[in-house]
């Protein structure tokens, strides 16, 4: 007898979106890094862009869709090409980029996007320890105002943004640094190498803890680390450039799973979603987007299901969970850049008959909250990332709840009931009355006075 496997994930379908709500006509970067070029958040979508003069790269509103103003303004202060962008995963209006001209810069965007402005002046300029190409940057996934940022020199250094001073530079790998990821906490980093190893590296003191052996193909290789699963998730060629992904044990890097994908040539990018444990592949040149679920034992890896477009993709980025819509089952989106200029957002959703909200598909995700200030990540100090909820509240939905708590947040303050409101309303209106009683009072005593004196005045 066959038995199915039980998931929550297994009728998930992704789902292009119409024309109309697409974005069109600019000139995606050629650089030949192997890049996204892109970058998403529940704001902005951020695009790297070709640009004559130094380096550059959009940003639009969600719903600034159809074709691009020529004329559109774009962040462009850097003198060489851009290479990466990141967006503060906790401020929404806070983006980095990487360049080809060796800096790291800090930009703060708008509400209202920018429109017609170039903006040219950042918020900070990270610079002096990068002697080559800094190709990739990476925000700490607890800690306030700590960023990663990697060379073809090749050294990682991990940015205090609030001295604007590096807090360790990392120098142990011998050839370009392909792919790094942070663990859940912040606390580890995995690595990928054009030695074709594959290393784990505590993020403060910068040395080595363990390392193997990756894919014995000569092409990049990506790493995602799982680690709330305990095990990383890798993407690399065999030596007969057979495309391949493999399972590793996190604390001594034992191969756990490898399997084969296809012969293509395209580098896989890895979206690794820790709140429902969804590993999604994209290569650039692709046009499939590949879907699977991780497990804690073998297999550990299960194909789901692929999406698959007739134009091939040049980049893809994937929107925080907390920006998806959880009131048609979203339980990802991704945006894909093609190279004729065009990007096209894709759902990924499940299909279900009940319009409540499905517990099962949305588990609480992480928020856009720090756990850590950068002091207390520096001193040594690990937290999880803190949580919210995607559960829809009042008629507004998960989104209006959201932005109701980023911007109390923002201000440090709860949100107060309405009891409590139409209280402190009635106490204002008791103390104007009590404050024009009291006026009230000194001007009828002012009268008698002036009375008196003017009785006085005529006497005399």
């Amino acid at each position: 007898m066959a038995f199915v496997r039980k998931s929550h994930f297994r009728h998930v379908f992704g789902t292009a979106a119409k024309k109309d709500k697409c974005y069109e006509g600019f000139n995606c970067s050629k650089n030949s890094v192997e890049s996204p070029y892109c970058a998403v958040n529940p704001k902005f979508l951020a695009v790297i862009i070709a640009s004559a003069g130094g380096g550059a790269f959009l940003v639009l509103r969600h719903d600034e869709v159809g074709r691009i103003d020529p004329e559109h303004g774009r962040v462009g202060g850097h003198k060489q090409d851009v290479l990466d962008v990141a967006w503060n995963p906790f401020d929404d209006n806070m983006i980095a980029s990487s360049s080809e001209d060796t800096t790291v810069k800090i930009w703060q965007i708008p509400d209202e996007g920018l429109g017609k402005t170039i903006l040219d002046q950042p918020l900070l300029t990270l610079e002096g320890s990068h002697q080559r190409k800094t190709h990739q940057v990476l925000w700490h996934p607890v800690a306030n105002n700590i960023l990663l940022s990697a060379s073809f020199d090749p050294l990682i250094v991990i940015w205090n943004l609030e001295t604007g001073e590096p807090a360790q530079e990392i120098d142990c790998h011998p050839d370009l640094i392909y792919s790094i990821d942070w663990n859940t906490n912040g606390s580890l980093l995995a690595t990928t190498c054009k030695d074709k190893k594959i290393r784990v590296i505590d993020a403060r003191k910068g040395n080595v803890i363990q390392e193997t052996d990756g894919h014995e193909g000569a092409k990049p290789q990506r790493v995602a680390f799982c680690g709330n699963l305990g095990v990383l998730f890798t993407c690399g060629f065999s030596k007969m450039s057979a495309r391949q992904y493999a399972v590793w044990n996190a604390k001594t890097l034992e191969n756990l799973a490898l399997e084969e994908i296809d012969q293509s040539n395209a580098v896989l990018f890895i979206h690794y979603d820790p709140d429902t444990k969804m590993i999604y592949l994209a290569g650039k040149g692709d046009s499939i987007i590949r879907y699977y679920e991780l497990v804690s034992e073998a297999p550990y890896c299960h194909w789901l299901t692929n999406y698959s477009a007739s134009v091939p993709q040049r980049g893809v980025c994937f929107m925080p969970k907390r920006g998806c819509d959880v009131t048609v089952n979203e339980v990802a989106k991704c945006f894909k850049i093609v190279a004729k200029g065009y990007c096209e957002p894709i759902s990924f959703t499940v299909p279900r008959k009940s319009e409540l909200f499905q517990e099962d598909l949305f588990p609480d995700c992480a928020s856009d909250e720090p756990a850590l200030t950068t002091d207390e990540w520096l001193e040594g100090k690990d937290a999880d990332p803190k949580l919210m909820s995607l559960r829809p509240e009042g008629s507004g939905g998960a989104k209006a709840a959201k932005r109701e708590k980023k911007g109390l947040a923002a201000l440090g303050k709860k949100a107060p009931k309405k009891k409590q409101a139409d209280d402190e309303e009635v106490s204002l209106a008791l103390d104007i009355f009590a404050v024009i009683k009291k006026l009230q009072t000194q001007v009828e005593a002012q009268d008698k006075r002036i009375k008196a004196l003017e009785e006085k005045t005529a006497n005399l």
